[in-house]
């Protein structure tokens, strides 16, 4: 029986048996990484459609809340480092239901998306050699990233640190050449001025509604920065490591995502973006960048390569850190003698290899659904991250105060903030047409897990 800890039980938990293999370069790449991604190079166009310039605020607003969401885990995990990171948290502060159900729904979450990205970049992969069918690439990129997270986790941290290297990369280069356009420095461009960003409608064309509209098309981009709380348990100083990558992760990865909206709306009319194409590529052809298109589609097969990748280390120390609360079966707990769970990792990526039978007889409808079953699910998990932090900030500061090296600003005021900020959200999207059907569908799936939660209570209690 895994019981919450008591009042009086001491908060720090025993050392992970994992390797620490992963060195504060990988952390701090991987936070930096970890949230850049095909929701930005391609989704972002469909929140320009819809807020025009005002996607500037709808970002500020969404990077807000999750930079908050991260100020709080990097709070908790720098006092208490742990495989399971917010699920621990939650076990800690809420009980065995809140750390059963944050862990799982964040697992179903992972291994979803793993395998619709793995779907995403064998899509790209089939346009370059179409000879090759779309779920043939969809095997290799499984087997090739087990693979990785099978062998020591510094293989990982070595793929990701050089798919976010070239990433971030990618963004700096996009805002040095977009700014050198704006002031009309490079040839055959002439300084834009505020044209694009005053006319067509003005800064706000749809009004704060489109800006709130926005928020709904961008928030979820900023999903898998959690990942790096994860990892920080098996770095060499887990307190320090995730206090530094939190410190550099949040400000920079809000400069990256608001300082590209706002070249984008300045360079282009809002009106000339297409939703589903990315506007980073109407850039690059407006500023005369040879093979844009190819460029684009380059980054963001190393970008679903690289969520991927994450995504599968993430879910399999998840899993592992339920299966070491007794929350999974205990079986997942063997671990290699390089300090790798093997069979976590299997675990995660078992939905992975059957999306390859699902490209090949539904490769549209089914993930669809998949999709809309997991769509809101990060905003619940985010949700239990701040209740769990409002608990759990009173418990260090009185049991292990020096620990607090990362404190969440304002608190408790900022983390309430945090908490009615994903409320409104929800609300937003039960009155949105087209986001409703991903709240209803995930909250399906949140009310499933949290009822198998109820009924292990139960069982526990009558033991």
């Amino acid at each position: 029986m895994h019981d919450a800890p008591p009042a009086a039980e001491p908060l720090s938990g025993e050392k992970e048996p994992l390797s620490a293999g992963l060195k504060q370069r990988h952390l701090t790449m991987l936070g930096l990484g970890g949230v850049i991604g095909a929701g930005l190079f391609v989704g972002s166009g469909g929140g320009i459609a819809v807020a025009g310039p005002g996607i500037i605020v709808s970002y500020l607003i969404a990077g807000a809340l999750a930079m908050l969401v991260m100020r709080m885990l990097g709070e908790m995990s720098s006092a208490m480092p742990a495989s399971g990171a917010f699920s621990v948290h939650a076990e800690r502060a809420l009980g065995r239901w809140a750390g059963f159900t944050v862990g799982w729904l964040y697992w179903f979450l992972l291994v979803v998306v793993l395998a619709v990205e793995a779907t995403g970049a064998a899509q790209i992969a089939s346009g370059w050699l179409p000879s090759v069918p779309q779920w043939a690439w969809v095997l290799l990129f499984m087997v090739v990233f087990t693979t990785a997270n099978l062998s020591a986790v510094k293989n990982f941290g070595e793929f990701e640190f050089w798919f976010a290297t070239l990433k971030v990369g990618a963004i700096v280069l996009f805002l040095g050449l977009g700014l050198l356009a704006i002031f009309g420095v490079l040839p055959d461009t002439d300084a834009v001025g505020m044209g694009n960003l005053t006319g067509k409608g003005g800064f706000l064309p749809n009004g704060w509604s489109g800006v709130i509209s926005g928020v709904l098309a961008v928030v979820f981009a900023f999903g898998g920065l959690e990942v790096v709380t994860i990892a920080a348990a098996e770095s060499d100083d887990p307190a320090r490591a995730v206090g530094r990558a939190v410190r550099s992760a949040v400000w920079r990865i809000l400069f990256f995502y608001v300082g590209s909206m706002l070249v984008i709306v300045t360079l282009l009319p809002w009106s000339s973006i297409v939703p589903g194409k990315s506007p980073y590529v109407a850039v690059l052809d407006h500023i005369g960048v040879p093979g844009a298109g190819q460029i684009m589609n380059i980054v963001v097969f190393v970008a679903l390569l690289s969520a991927l990748n994450a995504n599968l280390y993430g879910s399999s120390r998840m899993v592992f850190s339920l299966a070491e609360r007794g929350e999974a079966p205990r079986s997942l707990l063997k671990v290699s003698g390089g300090g790798v769970p093997r069979r976590a990792v299997l675990a995660s990526v078992a939905f992975g290899f059957a999306s390859v039978i699902l490209n090949l007889e539904w490769p549209d409808s089914v993930f669809r659904y998949l999709l809309n079953a997991v769509g809101a699910v990060l905003l619940f998990v985010w949700g239990l991250i701040a209740a769990s932090q409002l608990r759990l900030r009173r418990r260090i500061e009185r049991e292990m105060p020096e620990k607090l090296a990362l404190r969440m600003w304002a608190f408790p005021y900022l983390t309430w903030v945090a908490l009615a900020g994903m409320g409104g959200v929800l609300v937003l999207m039960l009155t949105d047409d087209g986001a409703r059907p991903q709240l209803l569908w995930s909250g399906a799936a949140t009310a499933a897990v949290l009822a198998v939660a109820g009924l292990r209570e139960l069982r526990l209690r009558r033991r």
